[in-house]
């Protein structure tokens, strides 16, 4: 049980990180794409939410593969 807790733990804190690093995407990376890239501008925002999802799934998949990995 005291694994478990460690593991719910640690996806909360990667899902917390996942989630600021989002808002500073939204908050400074959007805009600054809006500005260089005006022909994008519709697009920026799905671009930005699929790579901070992409991000977040790779670092979720990982921490659970490492922490139910078997030393052998």
């Amino acid at each position: 049980m005291n694994d478990r807790i460690k593991i719910f733990g640690i996806i909360a804190l990667v899902g917390f990180m996942a989630g600021v690093v989002a808002q500073v995407a939204a908050t400074y990376f959007i805009p600054w794409m809006i500005a260089v890239l005006p022909s994008l501008a519709g697009l920026a925002s799905y671009m930005v939410t699929g790579m901070a999802g992409a991000v977040l799934t790779v670092a979720l998949v990982g921490v659970w593969a490492h922490f139910t990995s078997r030393n052998q």
